[in-house]
């Protein structure tokens, strides 16, 4: 043989660096758990129970959520973070998670970009602009109109300071010029109770927590954050339709594992997630949620966190928003 040495290494590198195929060999040879960074009962939480049923069938393992609340999302992003890469642990991760905390804090206990792999994508919270029906504006130019004539009289409501919802606002005030009052509220749902009795005028708030709220008269909706019209309200117009073009706005989670989970594993995982939101129960029960799914590639998902993260970064920076952990 002429050259005996080129097919020695040639077997040497054979040996050494298994197929993406062979790393997903086995996988998963034990229990999966699924980190959420919200408490027990939420609507983060239901989403990812509904979704972690028909995942671990798929898988052959247990899918167990395991609730890590706190610092706004952070303390399960770094649960993530630190865990082994061997997709035996991923978590649930959204708008705060991976585009939003990183402008609004100095230090973070993770990097968004370096200490995960983004999975997929899978659901997307549409906001709508719901007002008192004592407020005098039946469209959003009115409501506008109104906030100009007194700057800072009207005020809204906010799950909280720095949430998805409250940085939308502020690109709202930025974009249009006029100014509102901030209220920030430990959730949405005290926020709602407040705005139903009239302490403030209006929320920027997701139809999941809202629509049973506006088809039972008690508040009304003025337009929808979104790129179309919602089923949950086919008549509502987008804020692209009722005089704000451009301003899209909503909350969305994808699935997260550590960084340097093996690409094969993460096929895996994102095609079981894929296949779990395509089937009827989980779209059945997503949309008694009101919770559209939002299946993607890992690629997909990423450019999604790089463009929030672009567009809510410079809204902070704007507007000076800080927080503390």
């Amino acid at each position: 043989m002429k050259y005996p040495f080129l097919h020695i290494l040639a077997a040497m590198a054979l040996a050494a660096a298994p197929t993406l195929s062979a790393a997903a060999d086995g996988y998963p040879a034990s229990p999966v758990r699924w980190v959420v960074p919200y408490a027990a009962g939420g609507g983060t939480d239901v989403i990812a129970r509904t979704l972690a049923a028909p995942v671990s069938q798929a898988l052959g393992q247990t899918v167990v959520v395991d609730n890590k609340p706190g610092a706004n999302t952070m303390l399960g992003a770094q649960e993530v973070a630190r865990a082994k890469p061997d997709g035996l642990t991923v978590g649930s991760a959204d708008n705060a998670t991976l585009a939003l905390n990183q402008h609004l804090y100095t230090r973070l206990p993770y990097n968004p970009e370096r200490d995960f792999e983004y999975v997929g994508g899978f659901a997307r919270f549409p906001y709508a602009l719901l007002v008192h029906p004592s407020v005098p504006a039946r469209s959003l130019k009115e409501l506008l109109e109104l906030a100009r004539k007194e700057p800072g009289r009207l005020s809204y409501g906010t799950p909280g300071t720095g949430g998805p919802n409250h940085v939308a606002m502020e690109q709202l005030q930025q974009r249009t010029g006029v100014k509102f009052t901030h209220v920030p509220y430990r959730g949405a749902a005290p926020g709602l109770q407040d705005l139903m009795g009239g302490q403030i005028q209006f929320m920027l708030v997701d139809t999941a927590s809202s629509q049973a709220f506006v088809k039972s008269g008690k508040l009304r909706a003025l337009a929808v954050s979104y790129p179309r019209r919602l089923a949950a309200f086919p008549d509502v117009p987008t804020f692209d339709e009722a005089g704000v073009p451009d301003f899209v706005a909503f909350s969305w989670q994808g699935l997260i594992a550590p960084a340097g989970t093996p690409k094969a594993i993460v096929t895996r995982l994102n095609k079981e997630l894929v296949q779990a939101l395509s089937s009827e129960p989980v779209q059945r029960r997503l949309a008694e949620l009101g919770v559209e799914p939002a299946p993607s590639t890992p690629e997909e998902f990423a450019a999604l966190v790089k463009q929030q993260a672009g567009v809510w970064g410079k809204v902070i920076q704007e507007a000076q928003i800080k927080l503390e952990p």
